[in-house]
């Protein structure tokens, strides 16, 4: 049985105060709780402060470019879905480099879970705007404000069906580290995007904004309701919903393989270097 001690990494070197050191407390929790060895588990991350996630603990882990998270994600949990993949990605990792591929890994509904540390800037690179960042902030690269409304992600995944979305925020630990349980759960591509403050690049989108606002969604949503769960994802700003705010159980990409459903992960099946290089004879 695993415990806390079990997914010591490295000491982490975000600032004092910033939302990832709460991310990665309720994750370490959330594992040792479900049972799940480091050894069982893999994840892959970007570039950015939430980057440096997988760092901070014990795991098997990929760390690769800048909003390159999902692709990779996705072809280890292909090679191998045998394999619990986790994927994490700040805002502007996932919804900004990464947007293209965020879309089309709702779409394909893999089995991997994403968290998404969202602090509503560019926290690693000096606090420029990124695709969440509130309209009308100045930053750095922005001096006259940010000109266009930010990104939705959590409206962008009920949009596309996802599979399982969710928002949580880093100040309550307890219903984050249930959020983590129930999207590592899910059979499906599961977001969840996590408010968190960047003390030292975002002073408007604090902690106390954040806990001012932030809200569990009622024991009365139903969150197979997508209108219902619409209404509660365009809700953003004097209240912002927190919780399961969608799920669909529509198949997953790996059911609908041949090659994969109900047989062994592709990297236990037997492979023969005679049968590549006989079709590759039928080139010439």
């Amino acid at each position: 049985m695993s415990e806390l001690e079990d997914f010591r990494g490295q000491n982490p070197a975000w600032c004092p105060g910033c939302g990832n050191l709460q991310i990665l407390r309720s994750f370490k929790m959330a594992m040792v709780e479900m049972g799940i060895e480091p050894h069982e588990l893999i994840i892959v991350s970007g570039i950015g402060q939430a980057g440096k996630f997988p760092h901070y603990t014990k795991c098997n882990t990929f760390n690769g470019l800048h909003g390159r998270t999902l692709p990779v994600s996705q072809a280890i949990r292909l090679v191998n879905h045998g394999m619990r993949v986790l994927a994490v990605a700040g805002d502007g990792d996932c919804y900004g480099e990464g947007g293209n591929h965020f879309l089309h890994a709702l779409r394909r509904n893999l089995n991997i879970t994403v968290f998404v540390h969202d602090n509503q800037v560019y926290g690693l690179t000096k606090g420029q705007a990124s695709p969440t960042t509130d309209e009308g902030m100045v930053t750095g690269t922005q001096p006259f404000g940010v000109l266009y409304e930010p990104l939705n992600p959590v409206a962008l995944a009920v949009s596309m069906d996802a599979g399982f979305v969710a928002r949580g925020f880093s100040g309550n630990q307890e219903q984050l580290k249930e959020l983590m349980r129930a999207a590592l759960e899910h059979r499906g591509f599961s977001l969840l995007d996590i408010l968190q403050p960047c003390v030292t690049y975002n002073k408007i989108n604090t902690f106390q904004w954040y806990k001012q606002r932030c809200n569990p969604v009622g024991v009365s949503h139903d969150p197979s309701d997508r209108e219902a769960a619409w209404r509660l994802a365009l809700e953003f700003g004097d209240r912002i919903p927190t919780g399961i705010i969608y799920r669909s159980d529509r198949p997953t990409l790996e059911e609908r393989l041949p090659e994969i459903a109900n047989q062994e992960p592709l990297v236990k099946q037997p492979f023969s270097q005679g049968d590549v290089i006989s079709e590759l004879e039928n080139f010439f």
